[in-house]
C-alpha cells in the first residue's frame, strides 16, 4: 500500500494515436496504436515511458491522476533501452514527480510493486520481488536485444510498457519494458529498465 501511495500521483496512462500501419498506410488520427504507462520524473511535466509505446505515434496524449487528459511530444529517445521522454503540454497545477533510487544496490528477492494501465485499466497495481539482475531479453521477432535488465515476477501485461517498478518505499527503480509470456500474456517472468539508464535518457544527473 504503502508503495503504491508513494508515486499514484506520479503515474500517467499514455496513448498513442494514428501514425503509419505499415507499408506506407496511414492510420486515422484517432486510430489507436498502442496504450501503456509511463510517470513523471520532473514536475514540469517530464515523463518517461518505453519507446515502444509511442514509437510512429502520430499523437501522444497523457492521463495524469487527477483526470486531465494532455497532449505530450516525445523529446528524445533510447532506442537501445526501448526508452521514450515525453513532455506534456498540460500539467496539473500539483503536479509532484516520483522520487527515483539507484537500482545498484538490489537483491533477489526483494520486494517490488510495478504499477501501470495493463490492458488499458487501471491504475493497477502487483506485487512481487526481484527474480534476477543484469538480465537479457531479446524480443520474439529478434529485433531488439535489451541488456542489464531487472527480472522481476509482478504481473505485468500488455499496456504496463513504461510504468515504474517501484521498492518498498514507493521510489522507482526502473521502467517496464518487456515480459516472456505466450502471446505476451502474463507468465511471471517480466523485465525493466534500471533507473539509471531511464534517467539518464531524460538528461538527470548519474546518482
Amino acid at each position: 500500500m504503502k508503495a503504491y501511495q508513494a508515486v499514484r500521483s506520479a503515474l500517467v496512462r499514455v496513448r498513442a494515436t494514428g501514425g503509419e500501419a505499415g507499408d506506407g498506410v496511414a492510420l486515422e488520427e484517432n486510430a489507436q496504436r498502442a496504450i501503456g504507462s509511463g510517470v513523471v520524473i520532473k514536475d514540469r511535466g517530464v515523463i518517461l515511458t518505453s519507446l515502444h509505446v509511442v514509437a510512429g505515434a502520430g499523437r501522444v496524449q497523457v492521463m495524469f491522476e487527477n483526470g486531465l487528459v494532455a497532449d505530450a511530444s516525445v523529446v528524445s529517445s533510447q532506442p537501445e533501452n526501448d526508452l521514450a521522454v515525453l513532455q506534456a503540454q498540460q500539467i496539473p497545477d500539483d503536479l509532484q514527480a516520483a522520487t527515483l533510487r539507484s537500482a545498484k544496490h538490489l537483491l533477489e528477492g526483494e520486494h517490488v510493486t510495478a504499477v501501470g494501465f495493463p490492458f488499458g485499466i487501471g491504475p493497477s497495481v502487483s506485487h512481487g520481488v526481484i527474480s534476477g539482475l543484469k538480465r537479457e531479453y531479446v524480443s520474439p521477432d529478434g529485433a531488439q536485444r535489451l541488456s542489464d535488465l531487472i527480472q522481476f515476477d509482478a504481473a505485468a501485461n500488455p499496456g504496463s510498457s513504461g510504468g515504474p517498478l517501484v521498492n518498498a518505499a514507493g521510489e522507482v527503480i526502473g521502467i517496464v519494458t518487456a515480459i516472456i509470456g505466450d502471446r505476451g500474456m502474463f507468465s511471471g517472468i517480466a523485465f525493466a529498465v534500471p533507473i539509471e539508464t531511464a534517467a539518464g535518457a531524460a538528461g538527470l544527473p548519474p546518482f
